[in-house]
């Protein structure tokens, strides 16, 4: 890509970024959110990861996917030849919503954004995809899966798929959660390990010095 046209869409993304530092779009429609966007990356990255929400370790720490689901994570990313490191260094992390919601009243759990509130932030989701342009999206849990696929299909009937969107390739990801049951059963690791297997295909074709 061009040095100019690169430097214009880093410009665009970081005037992206300022507007969504001053965001109160959610407070102002009577959600509470903590007001610390979370996301990372950079303009270039060919890989982008979008979850749901960041949890209160991760506004803690200032980084997607801080604690144990980001451990998870990246132990399956490990396998597909991704390294947690070079990803966060070089690659692009974000989520459906930017704002932490909060603990979910039963008190188990972050609380998931709402319908609403999803809707709200969509303009800044849609916007950094334009923007980065990835070649590979791995929409990490339900929320971020929805984007891509049909909310009424079922998990099992996704992980370990993929599909072009707008000339991307999607590779959904359960949400690494140790509160979800989903990933624990051997017939759903499965399901993940193929999904794994997908992203190494990728891994391979996009950065072969990886290999």
């Amino acid at each position: 890509m061009p040095e100019k046209d690169l430097a214009e869409r880093r410009a665009q993304l970081d005037a992206l970024r300022e507007r969504i530092a001053v965001c109160r779009a959610c407070l102002d429609a009577g959600y509470w959110v903590h007001p610390r966007p979370i996301y990372s990356g950079h303009v270039d990255a060919r890989i982008m990861i979008i979850g749901q929400a960041p949890g209160v370790t991760e506004v803690e720490a200032g980084r997607p996917f801080n604690a144990g689901s980001g451990k998870r994570l990246f132990q399956w990313l490990a396998d597909a030849g991704i390294e947690e490191d070079w990803f966060r260094r070089t690659q692009y992390m974000t989520s459906v919503t930017k704002c932490y919601p909060g603990r979910a009243k039963s008190g188990s759990g972050d609380r998931a954004p709402s319908r609403k509130e999803q809707l709200l932030c969509r303009p800044f989701l849609e916007t950094e995809i334009a923007l980065v342009d990835p070649e590979l999206i791995l929409p990490v849990g339900r929320l971020a899966i929805n984007m891509f696929y049909p909310s009424k299909a079922k998990l099992g009937e996704i992980i370990g798929t993929q599909k072009q969107v707008d000339g991307r390739w999607i590779v959904p990801l359960p949400h690494p959660s140790g509160a979800s049951r989903w990933h624990q059963s051997e017939a759903n690791r499965a399901l993940v390990r193929q999904a794994v297997a997908l992203i190494a295909e990728h891994i391979r074709r996009m950065f072969p010095a990886l290999g």
